[in-house]
């Protein structure tokens, strides 16, 4: 069995859906041939930049340009519309070594986590030159329309409400299934709670607020966290900084000078233990991206939504307040006064925990590879 697992580095959830899907097939099938592929690693790098360094940079640096393409290119066209079929023409002679990736070895499926492959693979179906059957996993709960393409055998739905908007958007409701956001099998596993505790040094007799900063430490972190620090509830506070030294040495800094602090503070720099701090965590002070979102509802954390860059992560904020698993920071300066007022009252932080761990689905990851397995078989 030659499975195909495509992802596209524009953000890390991509990425990281990908890897999450590729360690539950290696788990439930370990005699099958599984490639993982970012796509953008075979184009050229002017297309890189073009296609990833700038589309990360509007969304970070105009983040209401990013929002207002993001609606423009939401909305429904026909199939194989115009603008796609010229979209497809101009990426087509940058991605010449992907396309030999496709056609030169009998793939069984191809799954994907973000649209590029996806729409080249269609692209190819309808021309002929190729019949292998694709999946198309949507990264987060809202769908926009770039993720639909024809022909695709199945979808992987965030959410019913996700699978709703794939209906609305043209697909076949037999070819849709509710899956959740695959995140890695390590969140679906039961661990001891003291244990995690005494691992990460932490004493469990506060609440604890675990900050993100996204793998690469970038953002507004050290503002984020003196607002942290003005919560009137003591707290164990944990800090991701990710790969970001710079900004690790710097936060230490400013935790050996506070003196005076309520709270007990722990600096991290990148860590590939992030199952154990969301399953310790309280409440977890992040932007709403997809994967984020969804690893903190595996281990039943509420989300503390900060700074979400208008498109899908406003859609992944607004779905997560409809369904009571987080509170918005909005404007930012609310942050100390919300999580104050979450944290003090137990019974409704218990309530929106609850909440999370009823929308979390830590086994996503193997519910998709189980389906991406029978397209195989069948294939």
């Amino acid at each position: 069995m030659r499975i195909l697992i495509l992802s596209t580095s524009v953000g890390g959830g991509h990425l990281r859906a990908a890897e999450a899907v590729e360690s539950a097939l290696r788990g439930l099938r370990p005699d099958a041939l599984v490639e993982n592929v970012d796509v953008l690693t075979l184009t050229n790098a002017a297309f890189r930049r073009v296609y990833a360094k700038l589309s990360l940079d509007v969304m970070h640096k105009a983040p209401h340009l990013h929002g207002y393409l993001y609606d423009q290119m939401d909305k429904p066209r026909p199939p194989d519309a115009l603008g796609d079929r010229l979209r497809i023409m101009m990426q087509k002679p940058h991605l010449r070594r992907f396309l030999r990736l496709l056609q030169g070895r009998p793939w069984d499926v191809v799954v994907n986590t973000h649209f590029l492959g996806a729409e080249m693979l269609a692209w190819l179906r309808r021309k002929g030159r190729l019949s292998i059957p694709q999946a198309m996993i949507p990264t987060d709960f809202g769908v926009h329309r770039m993720w639909v393409v024809s022909p695709c055998e199945r979808y992987f739905a965030a959410c019913d409400e996700a699978a709703a908007t794939l209906e609305c958007l043209g697909v076949p409701r037999d070819d849709i299934r509710v899956t959740g956001i695959p995140v890695h099998p390590e969140f679906s596993k039961v661990k001891d709670r003291a244990e995690c505790l005494a691992r990460h040094g932490l004493q469990g007799d506060r609440p604890v607020i675990l900050q993100l900063s996204g793998g690469f430490g970038v953002g507004p972190v050290e503002e984020l966290h003196q607002l942290i620090a003005q919560v009137d509830v003591p707290c164990d506070v944990v800090v991701v900084a990710g790969r970001n030294e710079v900004l690790r040495g710097r936060l230490r800094e400013v935790v050996a000078s506070d003196a005076t602090s309520r709270h007990r503070t722990h600096v991290l720099g990148f860590t590939d233990q992030m199952d154990e701090l969301m399953l310790l965590a309280d409440v977890v002070v992040s932007k709403p991206g997809g994967l984020t979102s969804s690893e903190a509802l595996a281990r039943g954390a509420v989300l503390a939504i900060v700074h979400p860059v208008p498109g899908q992560e406003t859609r992944n904020s607004s779905f997560l307040l409809e369904q009571g698993a987080a509170i918005a920071a909005d404007p930012v300066g609310l942050l100390p006064h919300k999580l104050g007022k979450l944290l003090e009252d137990h019974n409704r932080l218990a309530a929106f925990k609850a909440n999370a761990r009823k929308l979390g689905r830590p086994e996503a990851a193997h519910d998709v590879a189980r389906h991406v397995i029978a397209l195989a078989e069948r294939s």
